[in-house]
């Protein structure tokens, strides 16, 4: 696959999500990015705003083995990664996979599962394998991960620790459709079309060649500079007891080449980056006490930091 026809790929895959979910193009870009940068995705938001329609959507349409893992308290690690059952025929235990086993998992409400089952995510996300009795078994390639959760429920939840928040490439929130898209839900029957329904128009295959593609993308050194410059920024700045790290910084970058490419371009801008910086940075900031207390929110001062650093110009392409 050659740099348009991944680009075109792209497209075909957007158009098809297009056809089921409405009023979300932004959003839907933003899991296209992901996938396409080979990351893993937190979805923020209340319940009933097309979560799990989403990532299905996505599942569907390039062909992958799709799973959903509806996290709770009594859900064990070994009910994610599979587990070894003894085989009296053959005499020997047998490996029985799981649900992760597959190339787009959707974690629902992945704060309800324990911190002991999170662990058990987060070597997925991490290694892209899981550990079953000492033995390694290889995740499927490609492999991305969903994980939803609800912001304003705390009852019965597990805070994500900070090493997992760390392992998401982007934070994400769905929000609510506009009015128009939202009357269309309501008035035009073909407008609930499940996503069950969607044919697929790329093959995992596709999705290998488009994420090697993306990895190429070409990054000027004026633009490494000024994300680097955004990134130890995040570090000094006074309202922040944690800036980003440099995981932070490669997710960053990541995320601003496969964003270029699904602006239909082998380069990558500044406005790329500063696209993404709050989506990919967000969640891996945090607040002084203080600074909270004064109404300053992880966004307010991301924006000041690139505020403060000059854009580059005259890059070469």
């Amino acid at each position: 696959m050659e740099h348009q026809q991944a680009i075109q790929a792209l497209e075909l895959i957007k158009r098809n999500m297009e056809s089921c979910i409405f009023g979300k193009k932004e959003e839907i870009v933003w899991l296209l990015t992901a996938l396409a940068a080979g990351g893993h995705v937190l979805i923020e938001d209340v319940p009933g705003t097309g979560k799990t329609q989403m990532v299905k959507a996505l599942a569907r349409s390039v062909g992958g083995e799709f799973h959903r893992i509806q996290c709770n308290p009594d859900l064990l690690p070994t009910d994610i990664t599979g587990v070894s059952i003894y085989h009296p025929k053959q005499e020997q235990f047998v490996f029985r996979p799981g649900p992760i086993m597959a190339n787009v998992v959707l974690a629902d409400e992945i704060n309800r599962a324990t911190t002991k089952t999170q662990s058990a995510l987060l070597e997925a996300m991490e290694e892209r394998h899981v550990s079953v009795d000492g033995i390694t078994y290889p995740l499927p390639r490609p492999f991305s991960l969903f994980a939803t959760q609800n912001p304003i429920e705390f009852d019965g939840t597990y805070t994500l620790p900070e090493a997992q928040l760390d392992r998401f490439l982007m934070k994400i929130s769905i929000g609510y459709p506009d009015e128009a898209s939202e009357k269309r839900l309501l008035t035009e029957p073909s407008a609930q079309r499940s996503a069950d329904g969607l044919d697929a128009v790329a093959s995992v295959q596709d999705v290998l060649d488009i994420q090697r593609i993306a990895i190429d993308v070409h990054m000027d050194s004026s633009v490494v500079d000024y994300l680097l410059a955004l990134i130890r920024g995040t570090r000094s700045h006074a309202s922040l007891f944690l800036g980003a790290s440099p995981r932070a910084g490669v997710a960053l970058a990541s995320c601003a080449k496969a964003y270029a490419l699904l602006q239909k371009r082998a380069f990558v801008l500044p406005d790329d980056v500063k696209t993404v910086a709050p989506l990919v940075l967000g969640h891996r900031l945090h607040l002084r006490p203080e600074a909270r207390m004064q109404g300053a929110t992880t966004e307010s001062v991301l924006q000041q930091v690139m505020k403060q650093i000059p854009v580059p110009v005259g890059m070469e392409r």
